[in-house]
């Protein structure tokens, strides 16, 4: 879902990072700057634009889609074996395929907080987010209805290629 005030409103304390020469540190503080000048209505009318559309959104934030051309494919199916043999569960609210882009954020989140340990989160990221999720929030930051979304596109990237280099570290 789009966010709402609340969550814009913590967004754009972002905008106070610093880091000139750090691209994930400049995605924050532009992330915080577009939720400063967003309104709920404005972010839910071009959250539709992207993701819903009328039949379809300008962009399909699937891992499937991204990487076999259509839903519910293979991709899914695999990430349903592992979220299973993780113990992760689907919420019974929930309509979204379990490979969406954010779903997939969260699931990596409670990895990092569950201490589930580097070669589980290792494992998952390149199993389920490194080979289409850079892609998509590439193609994010060039979406036509894009405005504040380009800011999440950007910073979105700018985690993910972050996450990639430390998790193939050779610790």
């Amino acid at each position: 879902a789009a966010p709402d005030q609340s969550v814009l409103d913590q967004i754009t304390q972002l905008a106070e990072v610093s880091g000139q020469h750090d691209e994930l540190a400049l995605a924050m503080s532009m992330l915080g700057l577009a939720a400063r000048s967003s309104t709920p209505k404005g972010v839910d009318d071009e959250f539709h634009a992207l993701f819903i559309g009328l039949g379809r959104g300008e962009l399909v934030p699937y891992g499937s889609w991204y990487l076999t051309g259509f839903l519910m494919e293979r991709p899914l199916a695999l990430l349903r074996d592992d979220l299973a043999a993780l113990g992760y569960e689907r919420a019974e609210a929930t309509h979204e395929p379990e490979d969406h882009i954010a779903a997939l954020c969260e699931v990596m989140d409670m990895l990092i907080r569950d201490n589930r340990g580097l070669a589980v989160q290792t494992d998952f990221f390149n199993a389920h987010l490194a080979n289409w999720a850079v892609r998509f929030f590439q193609d994010l930051t060039q979406a036509r209805h894009a405005v504040f979304y380009r800011a999440v596109g950007r910073f979105g990237r700018a985690l993910l290629e972050l996450e990639q280099n430390y998790l193939s570290m050779k610790v």
